[in-house]
């Protein structure tokens, strides 16, 4: 029996395709998007949040303020920043997604943020871990609209 286990060739390691690599060289940051229905803003900074790497926002890119929050200009905005990291090393991505939310704000974020994510990955960014971080009230002031609300 020992002889015949013996003159089979041996096994091949098994290979996991899904796994992620282990690589610790590469450098991770933090992209803060703010994006509201008026204005995107893309904030890159590195993992501990203390140092800015790349700050660009949609009225940068665009010369009229109502194309500010649009798709297009945020992924022309997304661009500019991924260019920016590559110049600086930073090779991976968090992304902290952020609606104006808070006390009036709209809760869901504007245009702009799905289309910045998507830009940012296809210029060669690994994106991580995607958090949307609106502020939530809590109670909080009395909302405007008096005692009866808004009447429409």
């Amino acid at each position: 029996m020992r002889e015949e286990r013996e003159s089979r060739p041996p096994r091949r390691p098994r290979r996991e395709f899904d796994a992620p690599p282990t690589d610790r060289s590469i450098r991770w940051g933090i992209a803060h998007i703010l994006a509201s229905y008026n204005n995107t803003i893309i904030h890159v900074t590195d993992v501990t949040g203390s140092e800015t790497i790349a700050l660009v926002s949609g009225g940068q890119m665009v010369k009229s303020d109502r194309l500010e929050s649009s798709p297009t200009t945020a992924m022309s905005a997304a661009a500019k920043v991924a260019e920016i990291c590559r110049d600086k090393g930073v090779q991976a991505l968090h992304v902290k997604i952020r609606a104006p939310g808070g006390h009036n704000g709209p809760m869901h974020p504007g245009p702009g943020a799905q289309a910045a994510v998507r830009a940012l990955s296809r210029r060669g960014l690994r994106i991580g871990l995607i958090e949307d971080v609106t502020p939530v009230q809590h109670g909080g002031c009395k909302k405007k609209g008096g005692k009866r609300g808004r009447r429409v």
